[in-house]
């Protein structure tokens, strides 16, 4: 692949360090890779230049939750839900219904789309999980097809007890012969560790079950009211509780004294009219915050990191610097991708060539310009997407 050097940057996030920005820099690309980053007078030579006039430039979005492989939709619920219904987990089951009775290439050309739609968006790095199939059968089959476009897949089994299954039951196939199964084709275990889906000690055993088999772990936790899941993420050394929608202190306490990220998850929280996560306590207490979209049919149907972002500022009291850290290198903190060769959500010599330029002079356009469409360019490990 040909060298890139990017030249004209307006301002320039590369998380390479905690806080702040820089102007006059120039960045150079090379294959898949960064090779340089540092004044533009003393850019090196490249095959390719590209001036961006004044543009900023920030690292591809890292989006570390989403579910996109799945069939049909439920907007009958979404418009139940904003008649006044109450958002339950039991809506899981009928994506799972139209899921499994989906084709391998309808299921793969649905995630192909939404994959494209996140790119163009300006996101470089995505994680996507299975949960919609929850048989050995078509648990397998999401995870090789998500293995073929996402990044990083997650098997999600223990997402909802199917219909008319005995839930230890169920629990007992998840970490058997599924987990088996799986452990092949993913590098993460999640469990939606919550009232109506799965409680601590199931968690428990689907997680501990998952580390024996050497995958990441991941949970679900804290979306709809207070509960065990940030604590049991913290305990068993997980990578990143996701959703903190409703955390005591003890969990914040709990998270600032752990390696675990707190994943905010916000456009799920308005489609489901929940309180949006405190934002400002979790990084006032040190915790690690990331923001990802959570893209999926049931609860959160959009792949648009900058309205994460947009939203995390303008309603959750972070700052500029912190939602868009949070949507870059804390996902890739989630992931546990955040440092050594072919990092993402950084610009620095050796990380992944993931680079986002806005059609805007600084990344504070994204909540100052909010719902205005602001990718320029992208370029996802070194390819030029936009």
């Amino acid at each position: 692949m040909a060298s890139t050097v990017i030249t004209g940057i307006g301002e320039l996030t590369t998380n390479a360090e905690e806080t702040g920005t820089r102007t006059g820099a120039a960045l150079v690309l090379d294959g898949d890779r960064v090779a340089w980053v540092g004044p533009e007078a003393e850019a090196p030579e490249a095959d390719t230049r590209v001036d961006v006039g004044g543009r900023a430039v920030l690292p591809g979005w890292v989006d570390s939750h989403t579910h996109l492989l799945f069939a049909g939709d439920r907007t009958s619920e979404f418009a139940a839900r904003m008649a006044g219904e109450p958002y339950r987990a039991g809506g899981i089951a009928v994506t799972v219904e139209e899921t499994r009775a989906a084709t391998d290439v309808e299921l793969a050309e649905n995630l192909r789309r939404h994959v494209a739609e996140a790119v163009a968006q300006g996101t470089t790095c995505l994680e996507t999980k299975t949960g919609y199939g929850l048989t050995v059968a078509d648990e397998l089959r999401a995870a090789k097809l998500a293995a073929t476009e996402v990044d990083e897949v997650t098997f999600l089994g223990a997402h909802l007890v199917p219909p008319g299954q005995d839930a230890d039951d169920y629990v007992d196939l998840v970490c058997g012969e599924m987990l088996d199964a799986l452990a092949p084709h993913a590098g993460w275990c999640d469990v939606f560790c919550e009232q109506g889906a799965f409680g601590a000690e199931q968690s428990r055993r689907v997680l501990q079950a998952a580390a024996k088999r050497g995958l990441g772990l991941r949970v679900h936790g804290n979306q709809l009211g207070p509960g065990p899941g940030a604590r049991l993420a913290v305990e068993l050394g997980a990578a990143s509780v996701d959703h903190c929608t409703h955390l005591e202190r003890s969990d914040v306490e709990a998270l600032a004294d752990s390696d675990t990220v707190a994943t905010l998850l916000p456009a799920c929280d308005l489609s489901t009219r929940q309180p949006l996560p405190d934002a400002r306590a979790l990084l006032d207490a040190g915790v690690t915050v990331a923001l990802a979209s959570n893209c999926n049919p049931g609860s959160s149907y959009t792949s648009s990191m900058a309205f994460c972002v947009t939203t995390a500022v303008l309603q959750m009291r972070m700052s500029v610097d912190e939602a868009v850290r949070a949507a870059t290198w804390g996902g890739a903190r989630a992931l546990r991708r955040e440092e050594g060769d072919g990092a993402v959500g950084v610009l620095c010599p050796g990380a992944r060539a993931d680079v986002h330029v806005l059609d805007a002079p600084s990344a504070a356009w994204l909540a100052y310009r909010p719902g205005v469409p602001l990718t320029h360019a992208v370029w996802r490990a070194g390819t030029r997407c936009t």
